[in-house]
């Protein structure tokens, strides 16, 4: 399959009904192993990828590394790869389009770029720049824009709302394929809210939010499980590596559902 034909397949995905489900990786192995448990596309946390070299979240992770994981992802899964850029590691508007051609070249088809505390409009002017330069180089790139007023509490009360819809409308102008809106706090708006930001909306695993079954049915195209499994696998880490510290036992490092040899079977090529 071509990153042409790739890209193609991404963006049927997001074309509905059906919801697409994503929990998201952080290296190579975690990326086979989420193929195998049946996702139909792969895409990366940036938080839980800079965990997995040793660095916090928020763009601490050196970009040729964030860069050669996304390589080493797409080599090792055959369906297609979403590349978690945070703020596209770019001050301005004009590096976004850099970095977005050397996440192509890399093989990924999709991206993932958040306003965070940066102006909306800055934002917009790297979607057009990155638009323009993933056409020249013959790739059309899904582009999905993290609008940030609920996650960071950017905007109280209900302001956050007709703000949030307000970027929705500029990224979409700007070339946005699709609006991610994490930490929405009201299921009782999700259908409304699918229907004032036009594109496809992809909302992020929270507590309390609805199941898959009832997002897909209120108009949700994509769910992302975020830095999610990541923290839970650190959180294991750090108990198991406590207990073992304290007490010596074997019995819980040979618990869990996959053994050697199921793992091994998961990442043998070929």
């Amino acid at each position: 399959m071509t990153i042409h034909d790739r890209a193609k397949a991404f963006a049927a995905l997001h074309a509905g009904p059906k919801l697409l489900v994503l929990p998201n990786a952080w290296d190579a192995g975690s990326a086979r192993v989420i193929q195998h448990a049946g996702a139909s596309a792969i895409a990366t946390s940036s938080a839980a990828v800079a965990w997995a070299h040793g660095y916090a979240d928020g763009q601490h992770l050196p970009w040729e590394t964030l860069l050669h994981t996304v390589s080493e992802i797409v080599k090792t899964v055959t369906v297609p790869v979403s590349a978690d850029i945070e703020a596209a590691y770019a001050h301005d508007a004009a590096t976004a389009a850099t970095t977005v051609g050397q996440v192509i070249e890399a093989g990924a088809v999709g991206i993932n770029i958040e306003d965070g505390n940066d102006s909306p409009d800055l934002l917009a002017k790297k979607i057009e720049n990155l638009r323009a330069a993933s056409r020249k180089l013959g790739v059309d790139i899904w582009v999905n824009a993290r609008i940030d007023t609920y996650l960071r509490r950017l905007v109280e009360g209900e302001a956050a709302y007709p703000e949030t819809v307000r970027r929705a409308k500029l990224y979409r102008e700007a070339g946005a394929s699709s609006i991610f809106v994490p930490g929405f706090p009201d299921s009782a708006r999700i259908a409304e809210l699918v229907k004032d930001v036009v594109l496809p909306l992809n909302l992020l695993a929270w507590p309390g939010l609805l199941d898959g079954a009832a997002l897909e049915n209120a108009g949700v195209r994509r769910l992302s499980a975020g830095s999610g499994i990541g923290k839970v696998v650190l959180s294991e880490t750090f108990r198991l590596a406590k207990d073992f510290l304290a007490n010596g036992s074997s019995e819980p490092l040979v618990q869990g559902a996959l053994t050697n040899a199921d793992i091994n079977g998961m990442l043998r090529k070929g």
